[in-house]
């Protein structure tokens, strides 16, 4: 029978592989956003639609911000659920300012609903939302007492929905979370916007670039959060 380092060293393995997995999608999810802005054809299309959709919009205007805030706040909480298709609508609707606040606010909002469903409900309940395997993984490496910064790699280094759940059932310090998590998805909701436009453009060198500069990110944060995980970073525990 393996004893417990065996195990152990299988999980942090594991991880790791499934992270490169990610960056690999991320490649070649962004390769195929690249072909599409530099498609003639697409980008016809894409103006039909939106001229329908803006249509949809400017008569429904409140119903139309409602929707994309719930609808990404969602996808902040669910793998399998993204708004990022929807971006160029709503840029093209409200402009880039306004879409990066709404989408920032949604995702705030997501990541605040996972948090306190890991909190409240603990695993059995956010492994509906998120594999158990990932959480137990890193509620095991992680800690209460994790300093700011671990937890700010953290939120930039893993999927969105997942630091919520785990932070959530460590019952973490929800005033050291949300500055974290505010932080962290602010350059995300800002380039996620970005590449939208861009898209609306067709300017295909740009949004490669911007997208690739974004999986460079995801990576570095992803190498220095084991770093520190790797070391122990511990905060102090706190006094009050």
């Amino acid at each position: 029978m393996d004893g417990c380092p065996g195990r152990v060293w299988r999980s942090m393995a594991g991880m790791r592989e499934q992270s490169w997995r990610r960056i690999l999608a991320l490649v070649g999810v962004l390769a195929i956003i690249v072909a599409l802005s530099a498609s003639g054809t697409v980008q016809e299309l894409t103006e039909a639609v939106l001229a329908r959709a803006l249509v949809i919009i400017e008569a429904h205007p409140k119903l139309g911000i409602a929707i994309f805030v719930v609808a990404s706040a969602l996808s902040a909480m669910l793998a399998f659920f993204s708004t990022i298709v929807v971006v160029p609508v709503a840029v093209a609707a409200w402009g880039a300012p306004a879409t990066a606040l709404l989408l920032w606010i949604s995702w705030l909002v997501g990541g605040c609903c996972s948090y306190a469903i890991g909190r409240t409900l603990g695993r059995r309940v956010t492994a509906w939302f998120v594999s158990r395997e990932r959480v137990d993984h890193y509620a095991a490496r992680l800690s209460a007492r994790a300093g700011f910064w671990t937890i700010l790699l953290f939120q930039l280094a893993m999927p969105s929905e997942v630091p919520g759940y785990v932070l959530g059932v460590l019952h973490y310090r929800f005033r050291v979370y949300l500055p974290a998590l505010a932080l962290a998805e602010l350059p995300y909701a800002v380039a996620t916007v970005y590449l939208g436009q861009r898209f609306l453009e067709g300017r295909a060198v740009s949004l490669a670039l911007v997208g690739l500069a974004g999986i460079v990110l995801i990576t570095l944060a992803y190498r220095l959060l084991h770093r520190r995980l790797d070391e122990g970073d511990q905060a102090p525990a706190p006094t009050s």
